[in-house]
């Protein structure tokens, strides 16, 4: 009976961490439409999560004073369900708090952090600290007290993490595309509330006052300082566990297309490693050792792990494995150290906790395992944002691995210095450190392998930084100069690609007849907001995520008109969406350079939502062009059909590649190319384009917004709730590639009678 009890507890906690899940993947992306999707906004929101994560963790013992274990987290679990279901509404009470703010200092990167922080603690701090409050309840239950409490929370931990690994991937691979972020809300709370039900029925039937086991002999008591050092250790790996995890994420993304569906499967293989290693570690807490020395080699394995799994994804990779799949790269370059991370933090709570989980005392229970779980969080807390904001910029991918990897080290050599019989262990110790040294020597650069595989190895790195942002570099040939974001190409110096890209800057420039006012979503190599400058007597505002594009656009000055020099060209480093939602002023033209739709994040600039914020943004009688590209049918279908839905009056021009949206119906007035050729300059930028005359612009016609219409048909729209490109794996399988030759209209419907 006690052992069916014990099995229904672990399958509740397993379910609690899928949840956890679930609401963690939701508020960041639904904290991303107000905040931006940059560095900066996600790691505050992240910062906020695991804040109230610690807070729990630390009032569970004050819960687990006034009521039975059991009955506290079956309450706590209710209680999740329902504050969760509000965040939304609490997100919008935020927002326009955020939103004052925001407009009172635009510019102000410190104030806006702050308040981003502030907003999603006031959003999230009630259910994450619920959330924090459950291993520490759930520990100081009769049914994990006893003299196999080391094992039963190393089985707690086990069971939740692969929960979260369920309620991450599902969440990222299955709900949001089939059933969008409110309806996956809805089911995680349902999923709460009856855990929280289920646990209070459980509750009924245990006793909590009495021991569960009677207390076996324990071992030898660790000293005051290896407690010491146990907990430091316990805090210094949840900073370099974090650190490493955000290095994993910038070096996968060198190997895999940086889409929703990698950077699950990233997240997936994290949480699936500690899974597993805390399965282990339960297995192997049911027995008596040297817990100390134990966790010294752990820290120690972890480390090596972290090099050597990077050093085995290179050469893999490079030999030309299957290492460059999503799932293969992940478990090649994370599982080995996560697993290790899995088993080492039960056998840290079995050194810090064991002897108060084999008393009857919930309290005393909760409250030392609450402050370990928080100590370890807070380190987790200052280890994300060193990792992003420091270690990365300042020391690249491959370093700020070793540096991570090196702190694990650091933590073996504090618990072997403090151990009883650290002479006996410094000759092993220093085999380590050897090893260690050598692999660190071995590890190679991610950037130079992956890009030998993914684009051949003729050409050669001349520039490169790794931002806060992302990781930017720029190779060059004899003949072609590329730019590359994340490993991915985004843009490049050859003829066909920069025409395409001057196009998008010039197509909606020739049809507006007098443009003032332009902007630019995004830079690249700057060929898009070249091309819009060419233009007279228009000013042009670009807005770029990253700053390492903007300073990699100046080694594409020969293809973007000197565009970072020009005096009538501002660029402002922001989230375009985040961007337009506090523009103050109106633009003639609104253009974007090429985003893939399909790419993590880029789901949020196709969404009706977005094309609002763009209509809102156009002055009386302005344009804007949004690039849709030839992609499989379904996608295409959505993106057009989102974009008319919002702008009615849309043409498509270019062979189907290109959609510009008006408040009004467009009209080409006679005579208006051959004005705008009358400038000298523009002449030639036109030229360059083969924009040479009104025959031209003709041609380049496509279809009117009646023949749009028809070609999409009635069906569903992109939206924040549904990004179903940005998730197209929930779209047909196998779709072909768009037709887009029975898509034609009147030009005379458009262009004016010569």
């Amino acid at each position: 009976m006690q052992m069916s009890r014990l099995v229904l507890l672990l399958t509740l906690f397993f379910g609690s961490g899928a949840c956890a899940l679930v609401y963690q993947v939701l508020w960041l992306r639904l904290l991303s439409l107000v905040f931006g999707v940059t560095v900066y906004a996600a790691s505050t929101v992240l910062a906020a999560f695991m804040a109230g994560l610690a807070l729990g963790s630390l009032a569970a013992t004050r819960a687990a004073r006034r009521l039975p274990p059991l009955v506290a987290f079956g309450l706590a679990e209710i209680l999740i369900g329902v504050s969760a279901l509000a965040t939304p509404l609490g997100l919008d009470a935020a927002t326009l708090a955020y939103d004052a703010l925001h407009r009172a200092a635009p510019d102000s990167l410190g104030l806006l952090t702050v308040a981003r922080l502030v907003c999603s603690m006031v959003v999230l701090l009630v259910p994450t600290t619920l959330m924090g409050m459950t291993l520490p309840l759930l520990s100081a239950s009769a049914l994990v007290r006893g003299s196999s409490f080391g094992a039963r929370v190393g089985a707690l931990y086990a069971v939740n993490t692969a929960g979260a690994v369920v309620g991450a991937v599902t969440t990222g691979f299955v709900f949001i595309g089939a059933l969008g972020m409110s309806r996956t809300f809805v089911l995680a709370a349902v999923v709460n509330l009856a855990i929280g039900a289920l646990a209070l029925l459980l509750a009924r039937d245990v006793a909590e006052a009495e021991p569960a086991v009677t207390p076996a002999p324990t071992p030898a008591t660790p000293s005051s300082a290896a407690y010491r050092a146990v907990w430091f250790v316990v805090g210094l790996s949840g900073f370099a566990s974090l650190a490493l995890e955000i290095v994993w994420f910038r070096v996968l993304l060198q190997f895999l297309p940086a889409t929703t569906y990698a950077f699950t499967t990233m997240l997936g293989t994290v949480l699936a490693g500690i899974a597993a290693g805390g399965g282990l570690g339960a297995r192997l807490l049911r027995r008596d050792r040297d817990w100390l020395q134990r966790l010294a080699w752990l820290q120690l394995g972890t480390g090596l792990a972290a090099l050597v799994s990077l050093i085995f994804l290179g050469w893999s990779y490079a030999a030309g494995w299957r290492t460059s799949g999503d799932i293969q790269a992940c478990v090649a370059a994370i599982f080995p150290a996560a697993c290790l991370m899995g088993v080492a933090f039960p056998v840290a709570l079995r050194i810090a906790a064991d002897d108060a989980g084999r008393t009857a005392e919930p309290a005393v229970v909760s409250r030392r395992v609450g402050r370990l779980y928080a100590v370890n969080v807070a380190g987790a807390i200052a280890g994300s944002l060193a990792g992003g904001f420091l270690a990365l910029p300042l020391l690249g991918s491959r370093a700020a691995l070793i540096a991570m990897a090196g702190l694990y080290l650091a933590g073996a050599a504090l618990l072997v210095g403090v151990h009883a019989a650290r002479n006996r262990l410094l000759v092993p110790l220093a085999a380590g450190a050897l090893l260690f040294v050598y692999a660190a020597s071995e590890v190679p650069d991610p950037f130079r392998v992956a890009h030998a595989r993914r684009y051949g190895s003729e050409q050669q790195e001349i520039w490169r930084q790794e931002g806060v942002q992302t990781a930017v570099s720029v190779h060059a040939s004899l003949f072609r100069r590329t730019l590359y974001l994340d490993g991915l190409h985004q843009a490049n110096d050859t003829p066909d690609m920069v025409r395409l890209h001057r196009i998008i800057g010039h197509l909606p420039m020739v049809l507006h007849p007098n443009p003032r006012r332009a902007l630019v979503i995004g830079l690249g190599g700057g060929a898009t907001p070249g091309a819009v400058s060419r233009h007279p007597g228009v000013d042009v505002q670009v807005v770029e995520l990253s700053e390492s594009v903007r300073q990699a656009a100046a080694l594409f000055s020969h293809v973007n008109y000197g565009l970072l020099a020009a005096p009538h060209v501002r660029i402002r480093i922001d989230d375009g969406r985040n961007f337009l939602r506090y523009a103050t002023g109106r633009y003639d033209v609104v253009t974007a350079d090429i985003i893939q739709p399909i790419h993590a994040g880029a789901g949020n600039l196709y969404s009706v939502e977005y094309f609002e914020l763009v209509r809102h943004a156009l002055a009386d009688g302005g344009l804007v062009l949004q690039w849709i590209g030839h992609r499989p049918e379904s996608q295409y279908k959505l993106i057009m059909r989102t974009f008319i839905e919002v702008f009615p009056h849309a043409t498509l021009w270019f062979d189907g590649q290109l959609m510009v949206g008006a408040l009004a119906p467009l009209r080409v007035a006679h005579g208006l190319v051959e004005g705008k050729r009358a400038d000298a300059t523009l002449r030639q930028a036109l030229n360059e384009v083969g924009l040479t005359g009104p025959e031209v612009l003709r041609s380049w016609y496509t279809a009117g917004p009646d023949e749009m219409r028809r070609f999409v048909g009635s069906g569903p729209l992109l939206t924040d709730d549904r990004p179903l490109v940005e998730y197209h794996r929930s779209l047909p399988a196998g779709d072909p590639p768009v037709d887009v030759t029975g898509v034609r209209g009147d030009p005379d419907e458009v262009f004016d009678p010569s």
